[in-house]
């Protein structure tokens, strides 16, 4: 497994941070945001670290595709199946954690922009 020793989700991923697990795979980690932003928000990361969704993309489609579907799992279990799915991929697109990860929004209606 490919980590960055200064990557928080990294330290995460390893245990040495505590997280609340939602659901683990082969390849992904799910845990709860620290700051919720519906009544279900978790952050599903690839336990390799690539620091944007596009090095995922271009590196590994299929594992691409397993964050969307832990994603969907997620949904599954917490709510009825829909879900929002968020990426932010560079600073300027409000990433504050240089490690691919998927926002999973769900548990009630969300609200359109």
């Amino acid at each position: 497994m490919a980590l960055d020793s200064n990557c928080i989700f990294c330290k995460i991923i390893q245990g040495e941070i505590p997280s609340t697990k939602i659901m683990e795979t082969e390849r992904t980690y799910a845990f709860a945001d620290l700051n919720p932003q519906a009544e279900v928000h978790a952050l599903v990361v690839p336990k390799n670290h690539f620091a944007r969704v596009s090095e995922v993309a271009q590196a590994d489609p299929s594992l691409l595709a397993e964050i969307v579907s832990t994603a969907q799992s997620i949904a599954n279990e917490k709510y009825n199946g829909q879900f929002r799915l968020i990426f932010n991929s560079g600073e300027d697109a409000g990433q504050t954690v240089f490690h691919c990860h998927a926002h999973v929004l769900t548990g009630q209606k969300l609200e359109g922009e």
